[in-house]
């Protein structure tokens, strides 16, 4: 007999240490069974220690778990990766500019029934998510409008119940639903103008996130083990050494852009684009040029084009030619 959706819940234990590879005897549970909304694993993901442990203690204890870091840095896929390792349902809601109140409570729709025309609520995401054992994400989170916040802040509670005013009901959370989010700031704003749209969040609500985790971008060697995994064909012997000298030029970029020498940086997203570009121009300039260099300050190139001569021991042209 099928279970209910109440009835929901996990049915088996996870070694930390045999799944993850990180030295805990944390235990976590664990779905049997995968489900349309289980992200896919994906075998080259490489997990940071301590984000994983927060994540987990989030979805073992319900604790509410932001993650907070530069962009590239994999905030998203992380907590999508950990979930898919636990057969754990996972939604992902963008918080841009499009998103409403209604989007997530819900709104009034006409709906067709027994051949006639009615009006039916429609339940938006949170209270969808809130009634099953699933991970909602919610990516961008320092750009959300204040109306979506302040619904949000509804449900940051451990045991906080929603209430759906317009059809006087209260909703309880399951007992397995967990909360994320991901931003690139920790609510202070768009202070070094990277992020434009990115909001000052009440800090009230900040304090609500029972676990706070910064992702930062990964030692070299993992950073190159993960462009090599996703470009395969850059595994070769002179591939190889591209690679680490593609992360190093990444590298400088990212301690220019600390510095305050630059005003973007590259991230291992980045990275693996400009790998996969070279694939397909054959030319590791022009790849360069198409997949960062334009992205960056005309007054800035230079320096970008100093990185490059250093890290390859050859210049780059800085005027892209037709092609």
């Amino acid at each position: 007999m099928s279970l209910s959706i109440e009835e929901l819940k996990p049915d088996r234990l996870l070694s930390v240490r045999d799944v993850f590879g990180i030295d805990s005897d944390l235990q976590v549970p664990a779905f049997a069974e995968r489900e349309d909304h289980v992200p896919d694993i994906d075998e080259a993901y490489r997990f940071n220690p301590d984000v994983t442990l927060a994540l987990l203690a989030g979805f073992s204890r319900n604790r509410r778990v932001l993650v907070q870091g530069l962009h590239g840095t994999g905030k998203s896929t992380h907590i999508e990766q950990v979930a898919a390792r636990l057969n754990w349902p996972c939604v992902r809601v963008n918080l841009d500019g499009h998103i409403n109140r209604m989007d997530l409570v819900g709104r009034d729709a006409v709906v067709l029934k027994d051949g006639k025309q009615v009006t039916e609520f429609q339940e938006g995401i949170v209270p969808w998510a809130l009634q099953r054992p699933v991970a909602l994400v919610f990516d961008e989170y320092d750009a959300g409008r204040p109306d979506v916040m302040f619904v949000i802040q509804r449900i940051l509670e451990r045991d906080g119940q929603f209430t759906l005013l317009d059809q006087s009901r209260v909703i309880r959370p399951h007992p397995y639903f967990r909360l994320f989010a991901t931003a690139n700031t920790v609510g202070l704003g768009n202070l070094n103008g990277l992020y434009h749209g990115a909001q000052r969040l009440n800090h009230a609500q900040i304090d609500r996130w029972n676990i706070v985790a910064a992702l930062n971008y990964l030692p070299a060697a993992e950073e190159i083990a993960i462009v090599l995994a996703r470009v395969p064909s850059q595994d070769t012997e002179l591939g190889r050494v591209q690679v680490r000298q593609m992360v190093a030029l990444a590298e400088l970029t990212r301690n220019g852009f600390a510095a305050g020498d630059l005003s973007t940086l590259m991230s291992p997203r980045t990275v693996i684009t400009w790998a996969e570009n070279c694939e397909i121009f054959r030319d590791l300039g022009l790849a360069f040029r198409l997949s960062f260099l334009n992205k960056c300050d005309d007054a800035e190139r230079g320096i970008v084009a100093e990185y490059f001569q250093r890290c390859f021991d050859q210049e780059l042209k800085l005027d892209t030619p037709a092609i």
